[in-house]
């Protein structure tokens, strides 16, 4: 009966500990938040099993720049999937005789955010290869694309690609990735400059162009915090299809927290508290666990992928460890650094460092400082990732 009871006492001090052992961990980490990043600055922790960690200002919303990209692509991977591809036909109103189309080629796009002078010399190939060397009249755009991070002038910079004009270094990052001979010209098409009047009827598919799948195009597009996102939005819906799905997203005590007119975070007016954004961090996880992915899939992870984070959190213990999104806007006084990663104690751990009206360089020194204090705390370990080395126009396909 003693050894019991005895038994029975350990028992009961042992479950007091660990609550208390978890309270001086969010207290040293409030601490922490206040010393390291403001005490007017928004700070938001919470462990993967819903414990609220530090809540330092989690209901202010503020600009929160790139972190905006967050929404949009839970956004684009709700309405769209992972798998999608966007799809670029390149047509004419009859097939090529002697070499030669007659009349225009017509662009049919579904908005690829993706098309760049790589791409364009693949399908300026996939012309010679059926036999185009000439176009009668000009190229016509139907529907949205983003050619060369820009959705102006589409048509008269796509045909230029195609008719010889990509730079030099694009093809022979086509030549490399195909094994071709460093000698091998660019393949080029010339256009007549006129619009044949059957142009209108263009109907036969010469190349069918479709993008790489959305997870790795997001994944490097979120790398680089490219503002493309805006337009690349429209794919979701626009910006009001983002807005209305990242609110049904999260707890409805938060959804007036989340105010979304720019797809990307270049607009003046876009807002985010630091506890909404970590359940939008939340939400994008979950939608990706539905199809066997996590966040580094479509985020970057520190100190390995290319762009706003290769150099940021990159030391021991650090390097690999978290997947996130940073936000830059000096026009609005605008930084922020949200992110995730695993920990053997709490399960993932996701945060939030919301910076407003502080000087970029000095936030971002705070928002890893932050992060370093977090993972002394509370130690994670790398995501089971690998950087993929194969540039992206090499996972399109065409046809």
């Amino acid at each position: 009966m003693i050894r019991i009871l005895r038994r029975a006492v350990a028992a009961a001090v042992l479950a007091a500990a660990v609550p208390a052992a978890a309270r001086d961990v969010a207290d040293e980490l409030a601490a922490q938040a206040r010393t390291l990043v403001g005490a007017d600055q928004g700070v938001y922790v919470e462990t993967e099993a819903g414990d609220v960690l530090v809540a330092q200002a989690a209901t202010k919303a503020v600009h929160p720049a790139s972190v905006s990209k967050v929404p949009t692509t839970l956004a684009l991977l709700r309405r769209l999937g992972p798998q999608h591809r966007f799809t670029t036909r390149f047509l004419a109103p009859g097939p090529a005789q002697d070499g030669t189309v007659a009349g225009d080629l017509v662009v049919e796009a579904d908005g690829d955010p993706f098309f760049v002078d790589e791409n364009a010399l693949l399908v300026a190939q996939a012309l010679a290869v059926r036999g185009v060397r000439r176009i009668g009249g000009g190229l016509v755009l139907r529907g949205p694309l983003i050619f060369d991070w820009s959705a102006d002038t589409v048509a008269p910079r796509l045909q230029r690609a195609l008719s010889g004009g990509a730079p030099e270094e694009a093809w022979a990052a086509v030549r490399a990735a195909r094994g071709e001979s460093a000698g091998a010209d660019a393949p080029a098409v010339a256009f007549g400059g006129g619009r044949a009047a059957s142009a209108g009827a263009a109907g036969v598919p010469l190349v069918v162009h479709r993008s790489e799948p959305l997870v790795p195009l997001v994944k490097a597009l979120n790398g680089y915090s490219n503002n493309v996102f805006h337009p690349f939005a429209a794919s979701a819906g626009g910006v009001e299809s983002v807005e209305k799905i990242a609110r049904e997203s999260v707890p409805a005590a938060m959804r007036g927290e989340i105010i979304l007119t720019n797809g990307a975070g270049a607009g003046a007016s876009n807002r985010l508290s630091p506890r909404a954004a970590v359940a939008l961090l939340r939400a994008l996880a979950a939608e990706l666990a539905k199809h066997g992915l996590a966040l580094c899939d479509v985020l970057p992870v520190t100190g390995i992928d290319s762009g706003t984070l290769e150099h940021r959190l990159d030391g021991p213990g650090e390097r690999g460890v978290i997947a996130g999104k940073t936000g830059t806007y000096g026009d609005y006084g605008a930084s922020a650094l949200v992110g995730a990663y695993r920990s053997r104690e709490r399960g993932v751990v996701y945060f939030a460092v919301l910076d407003h009206g502080v000087p970029v360089p000095q936030a971002r020194e705070r928002q890893d400082a932050f992060a370093r204090a977090l993972l002394a705390a509370i130690p994670g370990e790398p995501w089971p990732y690998q950087r993929s080395e194969t540039p992206a126009f090499t996972r399109a396909q065409v046809e």
